[in-house]
């Protein structure tokens, strides 16, 4: 049975209880986003009762509900009759919630957006962080081996282009080999970028995570003083992790260098902590893990380059060296830990999971 043969076949306003048949976890609200109808099958994925969530705002379920809201907006603003979309729906105390989703706009005397959701499949989610993982160390490898085979013959280029300088007499043909030393340096630092990661050993200490983000926080707030605004949303309750501080400030840093940067300095970054509760990481499981999300309101990552962001070189500003995001998947990695991103025009949420041991 489909969702519109339930809903004609029903004999509540007209009919509602024909959703009770679906198997899918479907949810019905009115104009305000209240809920009118949620069957079974959805009580049974929220984990609520029907009863108790009858006419209480759906998006209140969720800590990020805005999503929800916004699928709403559309529909009342008329920008589709149906839409389909992956969400992660985040829930105090549990999982977050990976679903796939269909809103689909119905007849205002019966409500005004039915939800339709799918559990994606947890195998679906380990395979997905696997492959991520095996692709960041792929590109470790590539990455360190090329930078190591750049920085011999770099040094060469380097030093015959200071002799050939220092034999010149030409001022005109001196600005030649400047640019040839000049390059170099700059290639050089590259290469010191790519390598970074691999040369120092980490310092673990206690780290309040709270502590990083004020530190990150005031110095991206220097460098933009008038028109970003960095909202603070933090759990004090957190207990400290057992991490690197320089590296972890680095890979915050970052994150929140680039959504500045992305929004040209004008708009809002959120620093948002919680702790997520009986979360596998990288198919480890662990009773406690902190979970830090960057939260930017900007354009959002290109949709061409999305799946490959924690590539090396791969950037979507102009002049960026793609980098960063690279080198901060590669130091939370070596914390146990994992980033992965969620994006769209107006949010882009970068979701940093460190285990608490």
């Amino acid at each position: 049975m489909t969702i519109s043969a339930a809903i004609d076949s029903s004999p509540v306003a007209p009919g509602l209880r024909g959703l009770d048949l679906l198997a899918t976890a479907v949810v019905v609200v009115d104009r305000r986003g209240h809920v009118l109808v949620l069957n079974p099958a959805a009580e049974l994925l929220f984990e609520v009762s029907s009863r108790r969530t009858v006419g209480l705002a759906f998006s209140r379920l969720f800590s990020n509900g805005h999503l929800i809201e916004s699928l709403l907006e559309e529909a009342l603003a008329h920008a589709f009759e149906q839409k389909r979309t992956d969400l992660v729906l985040e829930r105090p105390g549990r999982d977050p919630l990976p679903v796939w989703t269909s809103a689909t706009v119905i007849d205002p005397q019966i409500g005004a957006l039915v939800f339709e959701f799918r559990e994606q499949d947890k195998r679906w989610r380990v395979d997905r962080e696997e492959r991520l993982i095996d692709s960041a160390q792929a590109n470790r490898e590539l990455v360190r081996n090329l930078a190591h085979e750049i920085k011999n013959p770099l040094g060469g280029i380097r030093g015959a282009a200071q002799l050939l300088q220092s034999e010149l007499d030409s001022a005109d043909l001196r600005e030649y080999t400047e640019v040839i030393i000049k390059e170099a340096d700059r290639l050089q630092d590259l290469v010191d970028r790519l390598l970074a990661p691999h040369r120092k050993a980490r310092v673990l200490a206690e780290v309040d995570i709270h502590e990083v983000c004020e530190r990150v926080r005031s110095l991206v707030s220097a460098e933009y003083p008038k028109d970003l605004h960095i909202r603070r949303d933090y759990d004090i309750s957190i207990p400290p992790l057992t991490g690197d501080k320089e590296q972890l400030i680095q890979v915050l840093l970052n994150l929140v260098r680039n959504a500045a940067q992305a929004m040209h300095g004008r708009g809002r970054i959120e620093l948002r902590t919680r702790v997520a509760r009986q979360i596998t990481i990288v198919k480890q499981r662990w009773r406690l893990a902190l979970e830090l999300h960057v939260i930017d309101n900007g354009p959002g990552i290109p949709e061409e380059i999305r799946d490959r962001i924690f590539f090396p070189l791969i950037s979507g500003r102009d002049g960026g060296t793609g980098l960063g995001l690279t080198l901060a998947q590669t130091f939370v990695q070596q914390h146990g830990g994992l980033i992965e991103c969620e994006s769209r025009p107006g949010r882009t949420d970068f979701r940093i999971v460190l285990p608490l041991r």
